[in-house]
């Protein structure tokens, strides 16, 4: 294992797995939750944005995120002594605009009906010529930080994990943590009906872009195309993508504050809106539902339960 690995390992919490009978009863199923909604910063996106900031030598990071993975890459930016920018767009949860300033890093906001993401981070870097620009899913260090996940549910021996998906950068992290221990899991990504191009792309075989940023209640998965880094582990290492509706996106979320006591933001509720879809699909298989993180403005979080 390099020095790299084990800091990164030192640096990140596990993932918390709950049983809730509540919920098992409810569903009929034999369901684990693992969250990373009490991973630093919130969500599993502190496991990408540190294993990148450590690893590349660069002192300033250029990143466009719509804010887990902004707040996630500001932290570690601060623990790690680098200047962080965070191109975000202004439908982003305030919740998380806040935590990107918290932590110290600029913050720049964007109108995506008047300018994409990709656009003002490509003026941004003409501005910023020593600055490292992070994808917040289309890297080889956050696929790399992600699968620590992978390999943390691979030792629970699950026969199928359902991986919310936006960008594609945990449930390839995820498959390449189980690939490394030779599991035969089969994961299922989540992904919103109004968004869902990796849906698309998995049937047809190839990428296919969303013409504009989907406007689902599922903030952290308003992304246009999966990446072409994690485009290839996807297509090869995933069974299926659930495409979830907003309906049942919120029903998720408000099951999991019923039923587990557990506070989960929209976008993590993915998992578990895929099994409200098709439950039947699950059923006599052991279950592992990855809730991605738990960062929600207090009057939408009010609004959904």
């Amino acid at each position: 294992m390099s020095d790299s690995h084990q800091n990164l390992l030192k640096a990140i919490r596990p993932t918390t797995f709950i049983t809730s009978t509540k919920l098992r009863d409810h569903l009929g199923l034999d369901i684990t939750i693992a969250t990373e909604t009490f991973q630093h910063t919130g969500s599993f996106k502190f496991r990408a944005g540190y294993n990148l900031a450590l690893n590349v030598p660069n002192d300033e990071i250029l990143t466009a995120s719509s804010g887990n993975f902004g707040q996630a890459l500001a932290y570690a930016c601060k623990l790690l002594g680098k200047k962080c920018t965070v191109v975000m767009p202004i439908t982003s949860a305030q919740v998380k605009i806040d935590a990107v300033r918290g932590f110290g890093a600029t913050v720049d906001l964007i109108d995506t009906a008047k300018i994409g993401r990709n656009e003002r981070v490509a003026q941004l870097a003409e501005q910023m010529p020593n600055a490292y620009f992070a994808s917040a899913y289309d890297d080889q260090l956050v696929i790399d930080g992600n699968s620590t996940l992978g390999d943390e549910l691979a030792v629970e021996n699950f026969d199928v994990i359902i991986v919310p998906v936006g960008g594609g950068g945990l449930i390839s992290g995820i498959v390449t943590g189980l690939h490394r221990h030779a599991m035969p899991t089969l994961v299922v990504g989540a992904e919103p009906l109004l968004g869902n191009d990796a849906a698309r792309s998995f049937r047809a075989g190839e990428l296919i872009k969303n013409d504009l940023e989907p406007k689902t209640i599922a903030d952290g998965a308003r992304t246009i195309s999966l990446g072409k880094l994690n485009w290839p582990i996807i297509k090869d290492g995933v069974a299926d993508i659930v495409e979830v509706s907003d309906e049942n996106i919120a029903e998720a979320v408000k099951m999991y504050f019923d039923l587990a006591n557990l506070k989960c933001e929209p976008t993590g509720a993915l998992s578990l809106g895929a099994i409200l879809e098709d439950r039947e699909r699950f059923a006599g298989r052991k279950i592992c539902l990855v809730v991605s993180g738990g960062n929600v403005d207090a009057a939408v979080y009010r609004e959904l339960i």
